[in-house]
């Protein structure tokens, strides 16, 4: 079936890609530099002609509070409009774990604003709730820094390789849509603050991470299992020590 990823020529989108491919769908890539834009809408009523299945890996280029919410309210909005005059049968959006708990952080409430358009849409769809990537770890970095300190709190976070989330997006997917959320996470469980100290000192990275457990994340307070998946969460395969004897 024709698979329409949206922000397809990202990590996670371009992984996808590839894997859709390989299980014979015909995966198209859809993004700026394809000639589709979700923000003005240019290209997409072109590009989701047949398409049975959309999935939206988009993210916002700032992050900052009013530009994020712009981002996923305008661009889920056209896509979702487009989607249903194509007549697209199955939505499927990635998003992040704890998403609910962290209203406080302006791009996590911008997360909900999308799922919630998302829900009220009147398109089957599914959304998968992925945790923190192994990738991402100097990113989460840069977000509690200030000088050369880097405050964490001392919580539980269960991180996961990219592809492995690819694969995750792609089997929701190609299967009948949930009309609900599914997560997906790491095999393993780590503090926030000791992994973080870890993976900056194995890059030579001279900052020092403090534990501190008033620290926020993205801007959110976070507590024990903020950002952690539930019990029924599919957990993936590859673990931290796998990846990182990966990227040698």
């Amino acid at each position: 079936m024709k698979v329409v990823v949206i922000g397809g020529t990202g990590l996670i989108g371009s992984k996808l890609v590839e894997k859709l491919k390989a299980h014979g769908h015909e995966a198209v890539p859809a993004a700026p530099n394809t000639g589709v834009n979700t923000l003005t809408g240019e290209g997409l009523a072109e590009v989701l002609q047949g398409a049975v299945v959309v999935v939206d890996v988009s993210n916002s280029p700032s992050f900052a509070d009013d530009a994020v919410m712009e981002f996923f309210r305008t661009s889920t909005g056209n896509l979702l409009k487009a989607e249903s005059e194509a007549g697209v049968t199955h939505h499927v959006a990635l998003s992040v774990v704890g998403t609910d708990r962290l209203q406080k952080s302006g791009y996590f409430r911008a997360k909900q604003v999308q799922e919630e358009l998302i829900k009220e849409s009147g398109i089957p769809y599914s959304i998968v709730h992925a945790t923190q990537f192994f990738e991402f770890m100097k990113g989460i970095a840069d977000l509690s820094t200030e000088g050369d300190t880097v405050r964490l709190a001392p919580v539980r976070f269960q991180p996961m390789y990219s592809d492995d989330v690819a694969a995750a997006v792609g089997r929701t997917a190609v299967g009948a849509p949930v009309n609900g959320v599914v997560e997906v996470a790491g095999p393993e469980a780590f503090r926030l603050d000791e992994f973080i100290r870890d993976a900056l000192a194995a890059k030579n990275d001279p900052r020092t991470v403090v534990t501190d457990p008033e620290a926020p994340y993205s801007g959110a307070p976070v507590e024990e299992t903020t950002l952690l998946p539930g019990p029924g969460a599919q957990l993936a395969e590859t673990t931290f020590s796998d990846w990182v004897a990966q990227q040698k």
